[in-house]
């Protein structure tokens, strides 16, 4: 009596509750008792598309009648769709089958191994993958149609939840959305720089959607993703259009943002931000409420006068020449001491050389991984293509997974390259701006304060209406015997210090 093994699957939650596993299994044991096979095994797949690779109960079949060789005569199914619906797969599978004695067998399908009964079965395999194919074609269909009325039909991006069927298709998640939103406003007045945006959304607990931190590509193809500025871009259907949705970003801000991004430099006709007379606009930040003060003037009887300002909370009104003469003193208040900076400029020092070691040390051993893993894959298709000791399936298996650990230590190797930099010439530019950090803001131009300012306070400066709070500074000045003291220094790490009155 031949030994048959019956394979059962439905797609989806829905035919997993109307017993249609049921009737497959009950169709299928009817089959086998009337050609006289002994059914040995049955397996199930609940809720698994016929397109998946991650077939559990199919993979558990294949090694089952691999175990067994010769001892299996035929693998049963209701119909060649539940067993495969791309007809490349169909046949790859069928051969592996093959190899290990076992033959396929449809119930409501007549195929054999005779001329006619091959042909039957590539075509009913055909006509599955047909049937998959215009789903598919109909399921785009449907996505694109939706997407060029500026509805979002993927997954919701970091920012963003699902929306409802009646309303926008994405509602904004406060809590990351701020992340993002601020962000891209530090990005944009030059706060942060590129380098820097990834730690910095990072440090603030922005999160994927698995929980870990942001990596470095995610990071990149967020600040570029057009959706925060409120557009469904979809370049291989030619679609770019306004959303339902409501933007994270203002799209002049998203805009300047993919200009830093590119390499193009501050143009004040294009960046309305930069404004020539509050150069700490959008860098002091409200003490109360956290959000970065704005600057305007106010015209009075005789004359202007210039404020800046909270407009999120009000409760921060600053006079301009009182605010930025007090930042002026903070500036020298934190100059690092000449000692100081000779010390710097050694543990700086010290410090890149041990990176290059450490750099060096790892791309050796990632060269080395690279070669075995070359090596392997050369040994590997020797054995199947010349020396026939391993079949296709095994040999195919094998190869995408050594290919894939290749792919990523040649992506390691590329990242452990640590890049030839003037270090000496960087390092005597660092000292001569510490040094010189009033002067040098007094000096500036609009343009280069913001950027000084960004160098020197990467996060910015709190300000509560009369006091700087503790600022996070650039490693030099949060390191320097000035700052350490914090006695009469700007920021006291249990408060607020006073400004100087006007």
């Amino acid at each position: 009596m031949a030994r048959a093994v019956i394979y059962c699957r439905v797609s989806t939650k829905e035919q997993t509750e109307n017993l249609s596993l049921s009737v497959q299994q009950r169709m299928c044991k009817e089959y086998c008792e009337r050609e006289g096979h002994e059914v040995v095994r049955v397996f199930v797949e609940e809720g698994e598309s016929a397109k998946t690779a991650d077939r559990t109960e199919l993979k558990r079949l294949l090694q089952y009648c691999g175990q067994n060789k010769r001892l299996i005569d035929f693998v049963v199914v209701h119909n060649l769709s539940r067993f495969c619906r791309e007809s490349r797969d169909h046949h790859m599978l069928v051969a592996t089958l093959a190899g290990f004695g076992t033959r396929l067998r449809s119930v409501s399908e007549p195929i054999d191994e005779s001329p006619v009964g091959k042909f039957m079965e590539s075509i009913f395999a055909s006509i599955a993958q047909f049937d998959n194919d215009v789903k598919a074609d109909r399921t785009r269909t449907g996505m694109r149609a939706a997407l060029e009325l500026g509805r979002w039909t993927f997954q919701a991006p970091l920012g963003y939840q699902t929306g409802g069927r009646m309303g926008a298709s994405i509602v904004i998640d406060e809590e990351p959305a701020t992340v993002i939103r601020d962000a891209f406003e530090a990005l944009a007045v030059g706060r942060i720089d590129k380098s820097q945006a990834r730690a910095w959304m990072n440090r603030r607990g922005l999160r994927t959607r698995s929980g870990k931190e942001l990596s470095p590509q995610t990071a990149r193809s967020l600040l570029r993703n057009p959706i925060y500025a409120g557009r469904v871009v979809v370049p291989k259907w030619k679609i770019s259009i306004g959303g339902d949705f409501e933007p994270i970003v203002r799209p002049m801000i998203f805009d300047r943002v993919q200009e830093l991004l590119a390499g193009k430099k501050v143009g004040a006709r294009s960046w309305r931000l930069l404004h020539p007379d509050f150069p700490l606009r959008r860098f002091v930040r409200c003490g109360h409420c956290q959000k970065l003060l704005t600057g305007s003037w106010t015209r009075g009887r005789s004359a202007r006068y210039g404020y800046y300002h909270c407009t999120n909370c009000g409760r921060v009104r600053a006079p301009k020449t009182r605010l930025e003469a007090a930042f002026e003193a903070l500036l020298e208040r934190l100059r690092p001491a000449p000692d100081f900076l000779k010390l710097f400029h050694a543990i700086v020092v010290d410090a890149w050389k041990e990176r290059q070691s450490a750099a060096h040390a790892l791309r050796t051993k990632l060269e080395r991984r690279v070669g075995d893993l070359r090596g392997k894959l050369d040994k590997l298709e020797d054995a199947f293509l010349f020396r026939h000791q391993i079949d296709q399936a095994s040999y195919e298996r094998q190869r995408d997974r050594i290919r894939q650990q290749l792919t990523l230590a040649e992506f390691e190797l590329t990242e452990a390259t640590v890049e030839q930099i003037d270090l000496e010439g960087l390092l005597a530019f660092a000292e001569h701006v510490l040094g010189n950090a009033r002067a040098l803001w007094v000096q500036a131009t609009a343009e280069q304060r913001v950027r000084l300012q960004a160098v020197l306070f990467p996060e910015g400066v709190p300000f509560d209406g009369s006091h700087f709070g503790t600022a996070v500074t650039c490693l030099a000045f949060a390191q320097s015997p000035a700052s350490e003291a914090r006695k009469d220094g700007v920021a006291s790490p249990t408060g607020f210090e006073p400004v100087p009155p006007p």
